[in-house]
């Protein structure tokens, strides 16, 4: 049997998405009467295997869940066979996209100034270099072309429906730590708070947030998170936990399947991009996500009932904290 932090460490995946793929019930884990926490046996390991290679190869999750539960071959091969079909036709977009580049370049080369070069480099300009050019078949490859360049220019974070949240002011039960697997830790805590205190009767609208605190670093072996979830001013804390007190703020929002963490990056992206909003990060900066919260949703709710095996599918919202620009 191999430890979560094993796993975590030998095949470079976080303890939170072994978490995840356990939900979507692609792994199995269990827990020795003698230890507190989750190992896996052989034969999930062997699946994690397959499954981080498939990840890799960008087959998703819900396929890969096909491949791991269905018996029949076939089905299996056309799972696969479709992803082929999808990367096909990428390698045509891209290939578009070369070609088009390599129009462009053979149009600006002989500009004789940076001004010829901007007015070549415009909409306009492209779309008559694209139209002059002789090359065979060009009237197919310039509407591939033209396509796939304005599908390339539309990234990831331009798609997001970003909302706005002002969270009000909050008293919250704090639970923090530092080293291996920090959210299991803080989750484990956090659990047991709202199970023990009855939480969830006394405030049934009681939410939980999260964040990194330090973030991961190359100049620490181990980085930290903190959990809170809010309580009424005058609930009892036991320890580890603390009382803390949040003043609240603005924050744009995304929400995620459990496991996107990747798109922290395209929030960003539109915070970075926005002309009316900026952000408005934690002096502390860094070492606790610069301001921003992950409120995972349902949460006290699913602690309370002890985490049904039946519940409701992870869903958090990514909070970046933001200000009016000046």
């Amino acid at each position: 049997m191999t430890t979560i932090t094993e796993v975590s460490r030998t095949l470079e995946v976080s303890a939170r998405m072994l978490r995840y793929y356990e939900q979507q019930g692609l792994i199995v884990s269990a827990r020795r009467p003698d230890y507190a926490y989750r190992v896996y046996d052989v034969e999930n390991v062997n699946r994690l295997r397959i499954i981080l290679v498939l990840r890799r190869l960008r087959v998703p999750l819900k396929d890969i869940a096909a491949i791991l539960t269905n018996c029949d071959a076939g089905e299996a091969v056309a799972v696969l066979q479709a992803r082929v079909r999808e990367v096909e036709g990428e390698v045509r977009s891209l290939n578009a996209i070369r070609d088009a580049l390599a129009m462009f370049i053979q149009r600006i080369s002989g500009a004789q100034d940076m001004a010829q070069r901007v007015a070549l480099l415009g909409d306009e300009g492209l779309l008559k270099a694209v139209r002059a050019l002789g090359l065979s078949n060009t009237t197919l490859k310039e509407k591939i072309a033209m396509n796939e360049i304005n599908h390339a220019e539309n990234e990831q974070w331009r798609k997001l429906n970003v909302r706005f949240i002002v969270l009000p002011p909050m008293t919250v039960a704090a639970f923090h730590y530092v080293g291996p697997d920090p959210e299991e830790h803080v989750g484990d805590m956090a659990s047991r708070f709202v199970q023990e205190s009855r939480l969830y009767d006394v405030k049934p609208d009681s939410r939980m947030f999260g964040f990194n605190h330090p973030n991961p670093s190359p100049d620490r072996p181990n980085y930290g998170y903190e959990v809170w979830v809010t309580i009424p001013e005058d609930f009892d804390v036991p320890a580890p936990g603390v009382k803390k007190h949040f003043p609240g703020g603005l924050y744009a929002a995304h929400a995620i399947d459990f496991g996107s963490f990747h798109e922290w990056a395209w929030l960003a992206q539109w915070v970075e991009n926005n002309p009316d909003w900026a952000g408005n990060g934690s002096p502390e900066g860094p070492e606790n996500m610069f301001g921003g919260l992950e409120e995972h949703l349902n949460w006290v709710w699913a602690a309370h009932q002890g985490w049904p095996e039946d519940g409701l599918p992870g869903k958090i919202d990514l909070l970046h904290p933001i200000r009016k620009r000046q």
